[in-house]
């Protein structure tokens, strides 16, 4: 088993809104509860003005809760600050299809979810990363809500990942896995960053080729297939 750890990382219809009742004491309808239907609005205005706005800095809290048709004391009772509120509507965006598969090959698990990160980074959605680590260099309250509302969960699924690697045999047991997901994450993230070469999605299978085939002496994975993601 791998010694290596990486780090753990009020309602607007009144105080019956829990219940099923709207602030009158009348029987809310069937549905969503409002403040849920009001959070996913913030969240959408949120993702929406930051592409409009071009920054970080130029996105207010005040034009969030106006677009979302909330006000401000919404919007600050789910997130203390404008930063969590980014990351976190970022990482809801991302978060169905940055989950990491179980095909029972590491290979294979890694390579398909390093696709969908590169596909994101290649979307509208890849300016938004770009201006929250351009935001981070000189806003720590920024970059650090970045790390733990986007990075650290899933990084900590990675982790889970290559561990089943090991209970297969696809890894040494003693393997750093900080170290292997370092070399396996940051040159996308360079590509993206620094842009000096194309960022495509077969770039992922190339990266998986030069870390993981090395450690890679098991049944499965000299049996890995071609990958044939819809």
């Amino acid at each position: 088993m791998a010694q290596n750890q990486i780090r753990h990382a009020g309602n607007r219809d009144g105080g019956n809104g829990a219940n099923g009742y709207n602030g009158n004491g009348e029987k809310r309808a069937p549905g969503r509860p409002r403040s849920e239907e009001s959070r996913q609005s913030i969240l959408r205005s949120t993702l929406k003005l930051l592409k409009r706005e071009g920054g970080f800095a130029d996105l207010s809290i005040e034009a969030i809760a106006a677009d979302a048709g909330v006000g401000k004391t919404t919007v600050y009772r789910w997130w203390p600050t404008k930063a969590a509120l980014v990351a976190d509507a970022f990482s809801a965006s991302a978060d169905v299809e940055l989950q990491f598969p179980d095909t029972g090959n590491l290979f294979n698990d890694m390579s398909l979810q390093m696709r969908r990160l590169i596909r994101i980074f290649r979307s509208d959605r890849g300016k938004i990363v770009a201006a929250l680590l351009a935001g981070g260099q000189s806003d720590e309250e920024l970059i650090e809500a970045f790390r733990e509302r986007f990075l650290w969960p899933r990084r900590r699924k990675a982790y889970q990942t290559l561990q089943r690697g090991i209970d297969r045999g696809e890894l040494p047991g003693d393997s750093d896995l900080n170290l292997i997901l370092d070399a396996l994450y940051g040159p996308i993230y360079m590509r993206f960053l620094i842009r000096h070469a194309k960022l495509e999605e077969n770039f992922a299978d190339e990266i998986c080729e030069l870390v993981l085939k090395g450690f890679d002496t098991s049944t499965t994975g000299r049996k890995r297939k071609e990958l044939t993601e819809g």
